[in-house]
């Protein structure tokens, strides 16, 4: 038999027990501990080794969602593979803006390991901090549903309409207000200094270019934080499924991030599914909130949600290479006219 799921809060329910909450956390913590021991010592990650992390945090969630298929049923389990699901297709989009500010701030490629594994712990810190408020305002009412879709429609106009545009996508560090900000306040060197962020330079502490590229992910991590989290919510209520779906998301982020380095490119499509999918998802809570005030509106089941997903990401991935292809095939010549012989007389 299933476990009983546990309540929490007004009308929340949540499978995250106090014990379960500890065996998590504590994983997260090894995984994370024995990824700085890794990246001590840097060096550029080769494919062979991006590809064997990826396939191990790959098969992470998947182990943990057939435990919960087990522990506590189908339903939850569904709602955990939906949740990991949307946020490793917008993990994906993270690496994108990842791979810009890297090169932006000339990250050698045996530092941004580093850099993106500090980039995930933060990003784990933030979601959490989100996650917590998230439960705490979806528990104050049935309006936060409408608070969540409503931005999350709004997020995938944005998103949307920057697709269209034709125009790439870029990062522009100099206008960005945390490194205006560090840089009126600190020293900074003009070089790398191996993996360290601090040093002092003539008696003064001055920061590192790549402490500038840490700082610069943090501050994209609280923009993700905003799209990634209400979108989860939308799939599932559940604190525990919430933060257990970001945070497989995000282990696998650094190793993905060289197996896809190439590709990510070439994905020209990706924004406009992730628009799609997050407007879906935005709709699905405004409906979610409606039914409560119209037993007739109806809802979107969660496995519905899973395959609209997994359509519209396998529909931009197919999309992106057919136009790849296309665009590499060389132009054929024009046709020469052959001359004209003119008649004899």
């Amino acid at each position: 038999m299933p476990a009983e799921v546990v309540l929490s809060g007004a009308d929340l329910e949540t499978i995250g027990s106090p014990s379960l909450w500890t065996i998590t956390i504590a994983g997260l913590v090894l995984l994370l501990a024995v990824d700085f021991i890794v990246t001590r010592r840097p060096h550029e990650v080769r494919m062979r080794e991006a590809v064997g992390w990826s396939l191990f945090y790959l098969a992470l969630p998947v182990i943990f969602g057939v435990f919960i298929w087990g522990a506590f049923g189908s339903r939850v389990a569904t709602e955990f593979f939906t949740g990991y699901v949307v946020e490793k297709s917008l993990s994906v989009d993270n690496l994108f803006v990842f791979m810009l500010l890297l090169s932006a701030f000339a990250v050698p490629p045996e530092l941004a390991r580093r850099v993106l594994l500090y980039g995930i712990v933060g990003a784990l810190v933030l979601r959490g901090i989100f996650i917590a408020l998230g439960a705490a305002v979806l528990q104050s009412g049935a309006w936060a549903f409408l608070l969540f879709g409503g931005i999350l429609i709004v997020t995938a106009g944005k998103i949307i309409k920057q697709a269209l545009s034709g125009k790439e996508q870029e990062v522009d560090i100099a206008s960005m207000r945390t490194i205006r900000l560090l840089r009126r306040f600190m020293r900074v060197t003009d070089d790398f200094r191996g993996s360290r962020l601090v040093v002092r330079e003539d008696g003064q502490r001055a920061l590192t270019p790549l402490a500038l590229a840490i700082v610069a992910v943090f501050a994209t991590d609280i923009v993700f934080a905003v799209d990634s989290v209400p979108a989860v919510y939308g799939v599932t209520q559940d604190p525990f499924l919430v933060f257990a779906t970001n945070a497989f998301a995000l282990l696998g982020l650094r190793a993905l991030y060289f197996v896809l380095l190439g590709v990510l490119t070439k994905l020209r499509h990706l924004n406009h599914g992730l628009g799609v999918i997050l407007a879906f998802i935005g709709i699905k809570l405004v409906l979610h909130w409606a039914h409560g005030l119209w037993a007739w509106v109806p809802q979107i089941p969660t496995l519905v949600s899973l395959g609209v997903i997994v359509a519209v990401l396998s529909t931009v991935t197919i999309t992106s290479m057919r136009a790849n292809r296309r665009d590499a095939k060389p132009a054929s010549p024009p046709a020469k006219r052959e001359p004209r012989s003119r008649p004899t007389r």
